[in-house]
């Protein structure tokens, strides 16, 4: 590896943990030529999963794009950005865990309304308006009363 600074290629690590619930290792870094340090990690590298569109196309699986899309439904809510990416990173372990190499978007998406749901009912609405492609108010109103029934009952 090469310091992303001077790009030399000799280091010492510093300082080794456990990061991202276990799964990988976080490593504070210095450079020997250039004294700067860095941070990495190592994670073991996973199987490639797709994801089956609803045209019937394929591509690969990105927890980017789930992060993108919870911050689209988030936007101008109180949730911070960590509370998403760490709920970004509990939907792609659960997907690898349950699916050999293929998912379809719809299971995608349903996980993460389960997600959004549990921290915040307006970004749930506003995510399943987009997932479950909303054409009428009644759309609207069927998810709505869904999610104030939800949450009477807990």
């Amino acid at each position: 590896m090469h310091c992303p600074f001077c790009g030399y290629i000799d280091q010492k690590v510093l300082d080794s943990r456990p990061a991202r619930d276990g799964e990988a290792i976080r490593r504070r870094r210095e450079c020997i030529g250039c004294g700067r340090r860095f941070t990495t990690f190592e994670e073991p590298e996973r199987p490639r999963l797709f994801v089956i569109k609803r045209g019937g196309s394929r591509q690969e699986f990105s927890r980017d794009k789930v992060l993108s899309s919870m911050l689209l439904a988030c936007h101008k809510r109180p949730i911070q950005v960590e509370t998403l990416r760490d709920a970004s990173e509990r939907v792609e372990r659960d997907l690898f865990q349950e699916n050999d190499e293929e998912v379809s978007s719809q299971a995608i998406g349903k996980r993460v309304m389960e997600e959004l749901l549990q921290f915040d009912p307006v970004a749930y609405v506003r995510f399943a308006s987009v997932y479950r492609e909303f054409t009428t108010i009644e759309d609207f109103k069927e998810i709505v009363d869904s999610v104030g029934r939800e949450m009477l009952t807990v």
